[in-house]
């Protein structure tokens, strides 16, 4: 049995209490009225958007008289203030939610992946399966935190989605047009069918397993039945997610393939997690049976997403920028003008450095090289969450700073506490599973 360290214990705890430092810092500092804006708007004479507001001001009122020009200017200045304000006042809230976001696909892709296991009666990864029990453990505490944060952003505390907003939909006849979607009682409705869904499956296949553990009950057979169908709940629910909780920041864009790459990106952070995890346990003297194998085919799997995860990002990318569709491809500008290291930087992140260390078969044996290309995996997957959040939400006024790391560190805290915790309550490796001896003596 595994014991959760008082040490790991205490980091996590710190974790959560740093980090929600953090946040709270990010919620106080942001600005509260327009005067506040409108003064730090007046001290950034050269911003970008000052200037573009000035320069459509006197497109606009080349005609009036002065009196009537001045009356526009001051208009305009006004509604590009509430804009900030509302950018500015998004940003913690922001934060927050792709760090909320971030771990919970990682604990829904390591399901997934976990149930793709028990579908296709894989032999390798069943010495691995607690691990994955464990991280998937953390699903139901990070539904729970997505599901409030969405019931604040229908009440309006934020403005991260737009679309919430009946003003800027009466305004807007696409929006208008997508009401019988995107509404808040549905959206809520929806978010808590997926939540309920993949919790419950976690909270099943747990109880199968550990049942297993005392006596062989036929439950391997149920749930190579229950994964089966479960993936079935997951492809559609998974694709639906990404429509709601991410692409509809920008509901007048869209992507055909936007549910798979947010996949994509879930299962490459999921694999590199398990790999994390089981790597330290091994550390501390625990899982002395998994290999060297077990963890070369975990490499593979974080070699293998990342090369998926980047034919992904330029698919989408190439078919919209050869398109040339006006609503499509202003997305991809705004993130080139306004987040060009990034958006470019997370491919480096994401591709270049794990395919150049990994793509050597003797480096996926080394624990340190594998280690390291995992933080950077992670580090890159986060900034393309980052990269799909920001732009809607704050636009021009983003920043790495305190609200965004005290975010991560938070929500890393109660994730790390929670598979730590559910490592700690089952024996580390099952038991009465037919292929427990392949595992056992998987050899590459």
């Amino acid at each position: 049995m595994y014991t959760f360290s008082s040490k790991l214990k205490t980091f996590s705890f710190a974790l959560m209490i740093i980090g929600a430092l953090g946040v709270g810092y990010g919620f106080l500092s942001a600005p509260s009225t327009l005067e506040d804006v409108k003064e730090m708007l007046s001290h950034e004479s050269h911003d970008t958007h000052a200037v573009d507001t000035h320069v459509a001001d006197a497109h606009a009122t080349e005609e009036h008289t002065t009196e009537g020009h001045a009356a526009t200017t001051h208009g305009n200045e006004d509604a590009h203030a509430i804009h900030v304000l509302h950018q500015l006042q998004n940003r913690p809230w922001s934060a927050l939610y792709i760090a909320i976001f971030f771990f919970l696909l990682i604990s829904l892709a390591t399901l997934a992946f976990y149930a793709i296991q028990h579908a296709t009666q894989a032999g390798w990864s069943i010495v691995l399966f607690r691990v994955m029990e464990a991280i998937a453990a953390y699903l139901p505490i990070g539904g729970i935190l997505l599901f409030v944060f969405l019931m604040l952003s229908g009440a309006h505390m934020n403005h991260l989605f737009v679309w919430m907003d009946p003003e800027v939909v009466a305004g807007d006849t696409l929006l208008e047009n997508k009401a019988g979607y995107l509404n808040v009682p549905f959206f809520l409705l929806r978010a808590a069918i997926y939540i309920a869904g993949w919790s419950f499956f976690q909270w099943h296949s747990r109880k199968l397993t550990m049942a297993q553990d005392k006596v062989d009950t036929g439950n391997y057979r149920k749930l190579f039945k229950r994964s089966a169908a479960f993936l079935v709940f997951f492809l559609i629910t998974e694709s639906m997610m990404s429509w709601d909780w991410i692409m509809s920041l920008d509901p007048h864009w869209f992507s055909t393939l936007f549910g798979w790459y947010i996949f994509s990106s879930g299962i490459v952070s999921a694999v590199t997690v398990i790999a994390l995890v089981t790597m330290y346990l091994k550390s501390q003297g625990y899982l002395e049976i998994v290999s060297d194998s077990h963890l070369h085919d975990l490499a593979k799997y974080m070699f293998g997403f990342s090369v998926f995860w980047t034919y992904l990002w330029f698919s989408q990318f190439m078919l919209i920028w050869y398109a040339n569709i006006p609503e499509e491809v202003t997305y991809f500008i705004t993130r080139f003008e306004d987040y060009r290291l990034p958006f470019l930087g997370m491919v480096g992140l994401n591709f270049v450095f794990p395919v150049l260390v990994l793509i050597n078969s003797d480096f996926k044996r080394v624990n340190w090289f594998v280690i390291i290309t995992g933080i950077v995996i992670l580090i890159g997957h986060y900034i393309d969450i980052f990269v799909m959040v920001m732009p809607a939400t704050v636009g021009k006024q983003w920043f790495i700073g305190i609200p965004e790391i005290g975010s991560v560190m938070l929500i890393a805290g109660i994730f790390i506490y929670v598979v730590f915790n559910a490592l700690s309550k089952a024996p580390l490796i099952v038991k009465n599973n037919p292929y427990i001896k392949e595992s056992e003596g998987f050899h590459y």
